[in-house]
């Protein structure tokens, strides 16, 4: 499976900020929303992500003054992304490898999704969960 197969079904506009955003008001997105990481844009491109990681390193090392910080001073750069035919096993690797939880889709420049690690992960043990039921019904036929 894609990762455009994956998204295609996907309503709701991607939450994004802008690297200029105050780090303070960026945690507040990331509380109220109960999500993890933003793709952040600056020029209309996509410019890196801001995590909970980058807040707690960037914390540790600069202390709560980094709060009144742009995002584009704390965010992780450049992002890593994937295109929309990258498959789901491929983009599980990569995250595996690169240690990250958060994947931006791009297409010719464009953000047109953002996927996460549980995203990726739940169509992994669905594929496991169909392939299991497929081997029980053709041995019990058998």
């Amino acid at each position: 499976m894609t990762i455009a197969r994956l998204i295609e079904g996907r309503k709701a506009a991607i939450l994004t900020c802008n690297a200029d955003l105050p780090v303070r008001d960026a945690i507040a997105l990331l509380a109220q929303r109960r999500i993890g990481a933003l793709p952040v844009m600056a020029d209309g491109r996509i410019a890196g992500i801001f995590s909970e990681r980058d807040v707690i390193y960037q914390l540790q090392a600069n202390g709560p003054a980094m709060l009144d910080s742009p995002v584009g001073e704390v965010m992780t750069s450049p992002a890593v992304t994937v295109d929309p035919q990258t498959e789901v096993l491929a983009a599980l690797s990569l995250m595996t490898r690169r240690r990250i939880r958060h994947l931006p889709v791009v297409q010719e420049d464009e953000l047109i999704g953002f996927v996460s690690i549980g995203d990726l992960v739940k169509v992994r043990i669905d594929r496991i969960e169909s392939e299991a039921e497929a081997l029980r019904t053709y041995i019990q036929s058998a």
